[in-house]
């Protein structure tokens, strides 16, 4: 769409509110009520990433079920949601935003139903990687409909709050599941996504539709190979550390991946209307946009997931201590993207793409000089200053990925947004998991303790006294130790990430690239 037709359009609109100004008041009624549907939802899917891992303790002794699959109730979900993000986006631009997003929350809340009261653990992973491809429907169709239904000012807005109730749901999604489960059991955890979905379906109902008319068909052949190279990917860093990352299923998975990603390239420079427009690729701005998300959940999701029992192993805080410990993070995450539209006013869209991912990176190499037994101040700065570079990122990273291409292709532009952005979570998860694991277990190895390496999942998930009773205080202070030093290496790694971030956004964006018009 040209800016010449574009302020034809907002003339037009302007027109007609001022000649029917009660069909404008129910377009904004309707417009809020799209808002709030869309920005629920995106608070239940990131609780379902962060929050059945408080579950798993309970649900794994109910069910009898052996520690590697339980572990998959965690894994099923982000594969599958990290697999379909793509295919999901094509969808919703051809059979229309609206009817892709109520499908994707139905299947999600079927979905959780069955988790919720699945007898076997067997049956728990299957309903939770159904559950992960509703997700990936249900966020790619969300916002490019929010793409669709605001515009300017108010899309900024729109964004900000959709990016406040993705970083409230990563936040909060522990703590919210802590109190279900003590309240009620592991079943409360995904049970509560079925009320929560009838909500979504009741205020999505009236939603206008909108699609790409230019859309004509699926590229089976682009979806397929693209999913089974995502697959292969997240399932090489899922198995990594388990299995070791020489082994011959993690290299297999990532050879896999590697064959099937080259497949998706051929695949589509030679289709007619191929999934994803690859000369796009040609396009610095584009380029950079789609990887923002990596350099901020790459290390948002780690620290969500791996700092608690940290604090709780080699801090010696309890339970709720250690969610609280996370608030100076997770806060600004949740409170920042409401003030999109004045941040956006006092500084450009690419200089607060750059700024947050920079500041995460300082708060990173500054949490080295830290530690949770005599650094409590020193840390809770850190992770304040954290929070604000996460924050500043999140308030406008969602609106800018789907402002670089023309409105019609935003499901596109979305789904291979937040394909980046799941998978960095996913990613980012394993990748520390077994950075910690290695670091503990070789010092545990060097200590002369005996089962090494279940001994370092026990500290890694702050289980200390496993430890203790197998060496004493003196093991269980060079564990801490061998810990302490793997989270050493974890923030300067998560800080490069984070970095090359920053830099890569603010060398290649440009902030004319950004009005919508696809003319990057």
């Amino acid at each position: 769409m040209s800016n010449l037709s574009a302020d034809s359009d907002l003339r037009r609109s302007r027109v007609v509110q001022e000649k029917n100004p009660p069909a404008a008041a129910a377009a904004a009624v309707g417009s809020t009520r799209v808002l709030v549907a869309i920005a629920l939802a995106a608070v239940m899917l990131p609780i379902s990433v962060t929050g059945p891992g408080v579950a798993l303790a309970e649900m794994s002794g109910a069910l009898h079920a052996s520690a590697a699959s339980t572990q998959w109730v965690l894994n099923a979900y982000n594969v599958a949601f990290t697999a379909f993000m793509l295919a999901a986006g094509s969808a919703a631009d051809l059979f229309g935003r609206r009817r892709i997003f109520l499908s994707g929350v139905v299947v999600f809340s079927l979905a959780s139903l069955v988790a919720g009261t699945a007898p076997s653990i067997l049956l728990v992973d299957v309903a939770r990687f159904v559950q992960g491809v509703g997700a990936a429907a249900v966020l790619t169709s969300g916002s490019s409909q929010l793409a669709h239904t605001f515009s300017g000012a108010a899309r900024a807005r729109a964004f900000g709050i959709f990016g406040a109730a993705v970083g409230f749901g990563l936040a909060m999604g522990p703590l919210i599941s802590g109190l279900l489960v003590g309240a009620a059991s592991w079943h409360a955890v995904f049970l509560v996504n079925v009320v929560l979905g009838a909500v979504v379906v009741c205020l999505a109902r009236p939603m206008s539709e909108s699609r790409n008319p230019g859309a004509r068909r699926i590229d089976l052949p682009g979806v397929l190979t693209f999913t089974a190279a995502l697959m292969l990917l997240a399932l090489g860093f899922v198995e990594g550390p388990s299995k070791g990352w020489t082994g011959a299923a993690t290299l297999g998975s990532f050879a896999g991946s590697a064959v099937f990603l080259l497949a998706f390239v051929v695949v589509e420079l030679r289709s007619s209307e191929p999934m994803f427009d690859l000369s796009l690729l040609r396009r610095p701005t584009f380029v950079a946009i789609i990887w923002q998300p990596v350099s901020i959940v790459f290390a948002f999701a780690a620290l969500l997931v791996y700092l608690p029992p940290y604090f709780q192993g080699a801090g010696g805080a309890g339970s709720t201590e250690s969610g609280a410990m996370l608030l100076p993070l997770t806060l600004p995450v949740f409170i920042l993207p409401l003030f999109s539209g004045a941040l956006v006013k006092r500084l450009s869209v690419r200089l607060l793409l750059a700024i947050g991912p920079a500041v995460l990176a300082v708060a990173l190499l500054l949490m080295t000089l830290t530690d949770p037994v005599s650094s409590r101040t020193g840390l809770y700065a850190c992770l304040l200053l954290a929070g604000i570079g996460i924050g500043l990122a999140f308030s406008v990273m969602d609106n800018a990925a789907v402002s670089v291409v023309p409105p019609e292709r935003s499901g596109m532009a979305s789904g291979m947004f937040n394909t980046l952005r799941v998978a960095g979570e996913t990613i980012g998860v394993a990748c520390v998991a077994g950075l910690l694991l290695t670091s503990t277990r070789q010092q545990l190895s060097a200590s002369g303790g005996s089962g090494s390496g279940t001994m370092a999942d026990d500290v890694v998930q702050g289980r200390m006294d496993s430890v203790r009773d197998a060496g004493g205080s003196d093991l269980v202070d060079r564990a801490v130790h061998g810990l302490q030093h793997g989270w050493n290496v974890v923030y300067v790694v998560l800080a490069c990430v984070a970095l090359a971030g920053a830099v890569a956004i603010f060398t290649m964006v440009r902030d004319r690239d950004m009005d919508g018009s696809g003319a990057v």
